[in-house]
């Protein structure tokens, strides 16, 4: 059994736990040399294990079928992430709270916060709505992600990539953590959106930190 199976396998098992996931609503893959490892259709917290994973090409070719069930709905959507962007290496999809509550106002997350930054840009862009597991959403999803790591899916969910499936977990959790957080400041008033000159500070600092410098 690889490090990867476990990894993917623990990540969706912690989206559960921390309430980033309910029953079988998610999927988290990670890129291989062939292709991507994700998880099945129907997947649970509770049911999830490293051997049920799917290896599978990113033209949809199963490589090798862990269990019965195929590969999550969103496998397209994974794919095409990975084929775009060669930073992508492991991806984190989720109906969070606070994600998908502001993702079904069909709106972008704005520049609140400096931690927006995080992502990549000025702010956290919102695909339009299509039917899920579609190539349109696959298409949609990896327009609204161009120069970032994060995006919201409208009336669906968010999705994120970083360099490992764990670090991608961590993202997920930031992002659900900024919706929350942005749903509650606009609750209270009109939040202050950040300056373009401040976010380019933030967006500088951010690959300070990166570098091993901060």
């Amino acid at each position: 059994m690889s490090a990867l199976r476990r990894a993917v396998a623990e990540v969706y098992r912690d989206l559960g736990r921390l309430g980033l996931n309910t029953g079988s609503t998610g999927n988290v893959s990670a890129r291989t040399r062939n292709g991507m490892l994700i998880t099945q259709t129907g997947a649970t917290a509770e049911t999830v294990n490293p051997d049920s994973l799917i290896a599978m090409s990113l033209d949809g070719t199963i490589l090798k079928n862990g269990g019965n069930a195929g590969p999550s709905s969103e496998w397209a959507m994974h794919a095409a992430i990975y084929a775009a962007d060669p930073a992508a290496q492991a991806i984190v999809h989720t109906h969070a709270d606070a994600c998908t509550a502001l993702a079904c106002l069909n709106e972008a997350l704005p520049a609140f916060h400096y931690m927006i930054a995080s992502f990549g840009g000025e702010d956290v862009r919102c695909a339009p709505y299509v039917t899920f597991g579609t190539p349109e959403l696959a298409a949609l999803a990896t327009k609204a992600l161009a120069g970032r790591s994060a995006c919201l899916l409208a009336n669906h969910g968010m999705i994120v990539h970083a360099a490992s499936a764990r670090q991608a977990l961590n993202a997920a959790l930031r992002l659900e953590t900024l919706c929350r957080q942005y749903l509650l400041s606009r609750s209270a008033g009109t939040p202050r959106l950040l300056t373009q000159d401040e976010m380019t500070a933030a967006m500088r600092r951010f690959e300070t930190y990166a570098a091993g410098k901060g």
